[in-house]
Parts: C-alpha cells; structure tokens; sequence
C-alpha cells in the first residue's frame, strides 16, 4: 500500500523503496509458503525475482523501458513453467481461455502495436508482440488449471499490463499509473498465494 500511495502522489523517494520492497517481501513469502509443489515455488521465485528488476527497470528516471520489458517476459516464462506443475490442466478451460485471451490480446495488442509504430519505436514492434505472446500463454495456463488464485492473479497481471502499455504508447488514462501498480500487485499476491493449491 505504501507504493500505491507513492505512485498516486507522485512520491518518488517512497517509490524506489516501497516498489522493490513489496516484490523482495513476496519473495519472502513465497519462500516461507508451505507449497503443493516445490517446483513450481521455485519457478514462481525466479518469475518474482525478474519482476522485481523489472519494476527497477520501470521505475528509474532513465527511459529503460526494454530492460522492463525483457525482465518481465522472461518471468511470464517462469510463471509458465511454474504453472505447468499444475495437474491436471483443465482443457475445455484451456481451449475457452486460449480463445477469450487471443480475442482480448488481439484487439487490445493491434491498437498498442499501432502506437508504437505512430510514437516512433520501431524497434520495439518485436519485443512488444513477444511479450504479448508470452504473457497471453502464461493467461491461458493459468486459466486452465483447477487454481482459481493463480487464474484470478494472472487475469490481473493482463489487466495491469494492458492499461501500463495503453498508457505508454496509446493515450494517457487517468489515473493509469495507479491502476497499473493497484492491480499488478494484486496480480503477483495471488499468483504466490497460489503456491499453498
């Protein structure tokens, strides 16, 4: 709560603090959990440690916005891995999130691309569809397992990072950055509470 009161009040100083802060304290977290699967813990911890250099990567006053974007990728691929230590997947889930999320990403993903054709970063075109792959497939196998945690956390990671791209590289949303850090948190409390399911 503490970086949510920072990014809404534009306090930078508790921002580099409180941001970093709250990934390292879910770590800890994830790391005293009693999980159903070691492997998965340990897939989850890495995703949160490279969430944790990309918040840095976002937060600092150099525009290092591809340092962000490669850090959380890679995440999204330790998260998916992680969840792959769900079984069994639900596959009717699977095949219903794998259409809802390609629809969703689609039209959301087009008019972002778009954006950062118009803004001039080209040579972002690449690794923002990357990501969007990637964090799509994380979405979709989330969903489709039997975790209604894991489901709901990785639902929000894909709410907070479509608003944070729509604000980048579209328009300005109001009050967009708070949104972003609100739901994005939210998004990894879940995901490492899942560990216990």
């Amino acid at each position: 709560m503490a970086d949510w009161v920072a990014v809404a009040g534009e306090r930078k100083p508790l921002e580099y603090l409180a941001k970093p802060g709250t990934l390292a304290l879910l770590v800890g977290v994830a790391l005293a959990l009693h999980p159903a699967s070691d492997a998965r813990r340990t897939a989850f911890v890495v995703a949160l440690v490279l969430s944790l250099a990309g918040d840095v990567f976002l937060m600092l006053p150099r525009d290092l916005f591809a340092g962000g974007l490669a850090s959380f990728l890679l995440g999204h691929v330790a998260y998916a891995v992680g969840l792959r230590a769900y079984a069994p997947s639900n596959v009717t889930a699977t095949l219903l999130a794998a259409v809802g999320v390609g629809v969703i990403a689609g039209l959301i993903g087009s008019r972002v691309v778009r954006g950062v054709r118009e803004k001039g970063h080209t040579e972002l075109v690449g690794p923002v569809v990357a990501y969007m792959v990637v964090l799509s497939a994380m979405v979709v196998l989330a969903l489709g397992t039997r975790s209604a945690l894991a489901g709901a956390g990785a639902v929000l990671f894909l709410c907070s990072d479509a608003v944070l791209a729509w604000n980048r590289f579209v328009r300005p949303l109001r009050r967009g950055p708070l949104v972003v850090i609100v739901t994005y948190h939210l998004a990894q409390a879940l995901l490492v509470l899942s560990l216990i399911r």
